[in-house]
């Protein structure tokens, strides 16, 4: 199951004073690629309030969210995870082989 750490913290740069780091371990690449690759068409309506990194490292689902204010962060972040929490029980539901990622 995928667990995840959100330690919010404020770092002052340029306006973007408002951040969030959070990891989801999905226990597999193929898995924490499959999710990435869905969320990652999904951009920010806002990108001039809100920017999001994504990446995908040892089977962890890696995210930043930076926003010029709180209201901006916490709208986002909450869509994102309730899409992510989606994909996750979609995921863990019906997995994927190796032979099905293939064709992916």
């Amino acid at each position: 199951m995928a667990a995840a750490t959100a330690p919010a913290s404020s770092s002052s740069s340029s306006g973007w004073d408002f951040t969030c780091n959070f990891e989801v371990d999905y226990g597999s690449e193929d898995h924490a690629s499959i999710v990435y690759k869905t969320l990652a068409v999904d951009t920010e309506l806002q990108p001039d309030k809100v920017r999001r990194e994504m990446t995908v490292s040892g089977g962890k689902l890696v995210v930043r969210f930076e926003a010029i204010e709180a209201r901006f962060l916490r709208a986002s972040f909450s869509a994102f995870v309730d899409l992510m929490v989606l994909l996750t029980k979609l995921v863990e539901e019906y997995g994927v082989t190796n032979e099905e990622h293939s064709a992916l």
